[in-house]
C-alpha cells in the first residue's frame, strides 16, 4: 500500500489487520515519510469509524423524553374509562 487507500480497499481489511497497518504507517510517518502521513490518517479514520459503530450498538435504547412538568394528567393507554390518570 503506497497510496491512500480507497474505502473499498479499507472495507476488505479485518479489524486486526487494519490496526496493525495503522500502527506501522503511523510509525513510518513519525520517521518523516511524508506519504505515510496520508495513509496513516486514512487507516486511523477507518479504525475510529468502526469503533464508533461498535460502541453505538452497545448503547441502551434511548429513554422516552419526560413530559413537561405542567402536564400532570395524561391518559394512559390502559385506561379504558377515558378519564385522566395521574402518571
Amino acid at each position: 500500500m503506497t497510496a491512500i487507500p480507497t474505502p473499498s480497499q479499507l472495507a476488505q481489511l479485518d479489524d486486526e489487520e487494519l490496526g496493525h497497518l495503522a500502527t506501522s504507517w503511523r510509525s513510518r510517518a513519525g520517521y518523516g515519510d511524508r506519504m505515510a502521513f496520508g495513509v496513516a490518517h486514512a487507516l486511523e479514520v477507518e479504525q475510529r469509524r468502526r469503533l464508533r459503530q461498535r460502541q453505538l450498538h452497545q448503547l441502551p435504547p434511548e429513554p422516552m423524553a419526560p413530559r413537561p412538568w405542567w402536564k400532570f394528567w395524561q391518559l394512559s393507554p390502559s385506561d379504558a374509562g377515558g378519564g385522566p390518570t395521574l402518571t
